[in-house]
């Protein structure tokens, strides 16, 4: 009997099963779990009749066909303008005088941006209407003391008020690229205009800030996006001013009767802005031109001010004082306040208000015990499954690795609020019924912050040279042997960054968990805008206090491992 004719077969069929391919197939199919389906689900359900599930416009003629809805669009847009306008002024700055100069304390005010960006922003927005409110505000109050005046100078429940508070909790974004980016330019170019007869702020304005230009207007865009998906500051300040924006509009559509189609077609064009913002952002940033010759070695001399760096560094100090000092002030005296609006004395001092959200409240505990386990467990997973995309993709190990990782920052396009209505509309129905379980609010906050995870993981991975796996692999190891006793140990540090950031950033996250958490599952930030609606501003300071301490614990632990920037360099 002739023997049987080779197959081909069996090379191909055994090259399709190895290890590493069934790793990147089996992150495919989470990638189209976590991102693809929701995404899709989205669009499906703003075309979709509620009553028969029948293609139809209908959702968007009453998405916008009311004035009031078109009004919140309006109403955020402008928003995030004035935000983003805001902040620059904040921003810039100081980033330039942190940078370029000689202002005393830089690094003091530099550990103070930080501290800023690691205020919640709707805990910065509590202490901002105990500080602002019209009536029982600390600074009216004071003002009607010393004046005699009936009324306080200052509104925080106004839309200047809520652009100013968004803004002092969102400037840091725009700090940290402004700053990055004056770091590269050498001084050499200034000193020549100095010797040329130019001033300071001559040279500033001409030489300095146009070098950095791209990299301020790529941040004022974040900023706008950023702005444009808040939810926790709004649902603060803008429902009890009496308007809406995006965002609160969108919370409306989930009240009784949940109308999930029309909040799908009312979230589109904030998608659409999105995706054209983030394209001129990265354009903009891919623009080198504020990278001098020479780059970060160039000679750097920082700018002599004369007197004016001491007005500078008051400037910075008021930053600080109402970024920081007051807000937290305020806040921890109402934690340990019996009435908040009671000077702080001996029979209004309680410790009572921390025995409650600690020993009594069962729904606090929980939310606690839910805020920090989510939190826990998604920046786990999102490390982790950073990593395996950003070295599948960075190592191209696969065809389609560039896929995986166009998909894998996919979520960066859409706002956090829309994206827990790509999961309500993807797993809160059957067959899955995942509504009000903790799984989905993991699930959501994974997709949410895998980016971050990606992001910093491919960083890393860029410095670290191929030829050392390939040593492992010519000396007889594996792949696996490679990453384990190579790969992760020269990243270890840098994946403990990721780590640190995202369960911080997870501990702080409202606009997906709003609408996707039960009874049972609620978090800190959650909570939080319920209690604010009954008055209960003693119990909410001291879960804020509490919150930040653990926030600033794990801070402390990141720079003694990492470095002081090791938040603001992942940002």
């Amino acid at each position: 009997m002739p023997a049987a004719a080779p197959s081909h077969w069996g090379p191909a069929i055994r090259g399709a099963l190895n290890p590493t391919t069934l790793v990147a197939l089996l992150l495919a199919l989470v990638l189209i779990f976590l991102v693809a389906n929701p995404l899709f689900q989205l669009i499906k359900y703003s075309f979709t009749k509620a009553a028969d599930g029948s293609f139809t416009f209908g959702n968007y003629v009453t998405a916008f066909g009311r004035p009031r809805y078109v009004q919140a669009l309006i109403n955020s847009l402008e928003l995030g303008l004035a935000a983003a306008a805001v902040s620059c002024v904040i921003a810039v700055p100081l980033a330039w005088g942190v940078s370029r100069t000689n202002m005393p304390g830089r690094n003091f005010i530099h550990v103070m941006v930080l501290a800023s960006f690691l205020i919640p922003p709707f805990v910065g927005a509590i202490g901002w209407i105990l500080l602002g409110g019209p009536n029982a505000g600390w600074i009216n109050r004071g003002w009607m003391a010393l004046t005699g005046a009936s009324s306080g100078p200052f509104n925080i429940f106004s839309f200047s008020g809520l652009a100013l508070v968004t803004a002092l909790y969102s400037f840091p974004l725009i700090y940290v690229f402004t700053k990055s980016a004056l770091d590269l330019i050498s001084t050499e170019m200034e000193e020549a205009a100095a010797i040329l007869g130019a001033g300071p702020a001559q040279t500033t304005l001409r030489i300095t800030l146009p070098l950095a230009l791209p990299a301020i207007l790529g941040s004022v865009l974040l900023v706008f996006l950023e702005v444009l998906g808040l939810y926790g500051t709004p649902a603060l300040i803008a429902i009890p001013a009496g308007f809406n924006v995006v965002t609160t509009q969108l919370a409306a559509f989930f009240e009784n009767p949940v109308r999930v189609e029309v909040a799908a077609a009312f979230s589109m064009p904030m998608v659409g802005i999105t995706i054209l913002l983030l394209w001129a952002q990265r354009r903009l940033l891919s623009r080198k031109s504020y990278v001098t010759v020479g780059g970060k070695g160039g000679h750097r001399t920082p700018m002599n001010l004369g007197a004016f760096r001491w007005v500078l560094f008051g400037y910075a100090m008021l930053i600080a004082a109402i970024t920081v000092f007051m807000p937290l002030i305020v806040i921890l005296q109402t934690s340990f306040s019996r009435a908040w609006a009671v000077p702080m004395s001996g029979t209004n001092f309680t410790l009572r208000n921390f025995q409650q959200v600690l020993f009594e409240q069962a729904t606090v505990r929980q939310a606690l015990f839910n805020t920090f386990e989510y939190a826990i467990v998604t920046a786990t997973i999102c490390t982790a499954l950073g990593f395996a995309i950003a070295y599948i993709s960075h190592r191209r190990l696969l065809p389609f690795s560039g896929t995986l990782a166009s998909i894998t920052l996919a979520p960066f396009a859409v706002p956090g609020i829309v994206l827990a209505i790509c999961f309500y509309a993807a797993y809160a129905p059957p067959p899955f019924s995942l509504y009000g379980m903790g799984a989905l609010v993991i699930i959501a906050f994974i997709t949410r912050f895998l980016p971050i995870a990606f992001t910093n993981s491919n960083s890393a991975i860029q410095g670290l040279h191929p030829e050392l796996e390939e040593a492992v692999r010519i000396a007889g190891g594996t792949r696996a042997r490679a990453l384990w006793q190579v790969v992760l140990p020269i990243l270890k540090k840098s994946l403990f960054g990721s780590w640190l950031l995202i369960f911080i950033i997870g501990t702080r996250e409202l606009s997906t968990a709003m609408f996707l958490s039960g009874p049972q599952t609620r978090v800190i930030s959650v909570l939080t805008l319920e209690l604010s609606e009954q008055g209960q501003y003693e119990t909410l300071s001291a879960i804020s206090i509490l919150l930040l301490a653990v926030t600033a614990v794990v801070t402390l632990i990141g720079t003694a491992v990492l470095g002081r920037d090791f938040m603001l360099r992942r940002t």
